[in-house]
């Protein structure tokens, strides 16, 4: 499987042609829905605008810091087996997982040695509810590059299926532990290795 450097995040969106989601992977997306009709009414009218969808049946959302967040996702491209959907949201990198991954990460993060040495994490589940960016990236106004920590929302690999492959706790515990001890020795974070968040992210 072929390297990708997950810092150039557009260099990922114009090599897998990932920067817009097609209209299997809307039809997925909406599915997270009790009312997917509805929600793929409000795409057809706002295509440009983002979303808030629930977590926990169709898919799980992992939010990781930037920094880590890129590390992670060029574990699971360089030495994995690729990533499901993800995105940028808020200078963040949502990474969309296997239902269920929000309630196992935590005690697998806690067990593993290295788990502490993960930045914390924000993890939505069953119950919660996550923004999602517009199915089509417009670009920034006046075509200027956006700052990477406040940024437009926009999508690093796209749902482009009725039924995208997500990574689980076990395949995420594996890249984010594999991406702390890239920085060494020194912890990267005081703060507690995971916090579980309900809400909207």
């Amino acid at each position: 499987m072929r390297r990708v450097d997950v810092v150039a995040m557009d260099e990922i969106e114009r090599q897998q042609h990932s920067s817009y989601v097609t209209s299997a992977g809307a039809a997925w997306l909406a599915s997270a829905s009790a009312f997917p009709r509805s929600v793929q009414a409000l795409w057809a009218a706002r295509p440009s605008a983002p979303s808030v969808l629930p977590c926990g049946t169709v898919f799980d959302v992992v939010s990781l810091p930037l920094l880590l967040g890129r590390r992670v996702l060029e574990q699971l491209w360089a030495a994995g087996p690729g990533s499901g959907p993800a995105a940028v949201h808020r200078g963040r990198v949502l990474v969309l997982a296997a239902p269920g991954t929000a309630q196992r990460l935590p005690s697998l993060l806690a067990w593993e040695e290295w788990g502490r040495r993960v930045p914390p994490l924000l993890l939505h589940g069953k119950g919660d509810t996550v923004t999602v960016p517009p199915l089509y990236d417009c670009g920034p106004a006046g075509g200027d590059a956006p700052h990477p920590e406040t940024g437009r929302s926009r999508w690093v690999v796209a749902p482009d299926t009725r039924t995208p492959w997500l990574p689980g706790a076990d395949v995420l515990l594996w890249a984010s532990v594999r991406a702390a001890r890239q920085v060494g020795a020194k912890p990267l974070s005081m703060a507690p290795p995971l916090v579980r968040t309900p809400g909207t992210a």
